[in-house]
């Protein structure tokens, strides 16, 4: 039994919901308009202002795929409705970032310049040199781009320099001891 699966899906006033053959579900809502081509044997039921998700047997990939495909409907209601938000902190002296027209640059100790070219769908905000804020509807683009965007110089232990989500706790280790 998928507890997550089994949850009633609310669908928030300006949020409409289509469910077309094959299970494309489209959902328009204020901030834009997203598509996703859901695994055929599940059944969406729309009911007014409540989506349910039912699985037809309790075969292994059936189970798997019900809570997964509840969680990605979910995501995608909430993204157009309010969208997603992911905040990254530069820690460093010399790190810093600047958006050069479409392109996020950012200067992470290295020889050269790291630019990113903005995915269709997000926009990129540098309120100040030590911080981006990336912000969309898709969630998954979103997570993945601020990802991204971390790896460049993910926060080391030592000195906690680096590139980090807002709030992330980095675990610092003690360096080498004189004798």
């Amino acid at each position: 039994m998928s507890r997550i699966g089994n949850r009633i899906i609310t669908i928030p006033t300006g949020v409409e919901v289509t469910v077309g053959a094959n299970n494309d579900i489209n959902v328009k809502g204020p901030k834009g308009e997203l598509s996703r081509q859901f695994n055929q044997s599940l059944g969406f039921n729309v009911d007014g202002t409540e989506i349910t998700v039912t699985r037809p047997n309790e075969e292994k990939f059936t189970k798997m795929i019900h809570g997964t495909s509840r969680a990605l409907l979910n995501n995608m209601i909430v993204g157009v409705s309010e969208g997603y938000i992911k905040e990254l902190e530069i820690i460093g002296v010399g790190y810093r970032a600047a958006l050069q027209g479409t392109k996020l640059v950012l200067s992470a100790g290295y020889s050269h310049p790291v630019e990113f070219e903005t995915p269709a769908g997000l926009t990129i905000e540098v309120p100040n040199l030590t911080n981006v804020v990336i912000k969309g509807i898709d969630k998954q683009v979103v997570g993945e781009f601020a990802s991204n965007v971390r790896k460049v110089r993910p926060p080391e232990p030592y000195k906690g320099k680096g590139i980090r989500y807002k709030g992330e706790h980095v675990r610092r280790k003690e360096g080498k001891k004189a004798k």
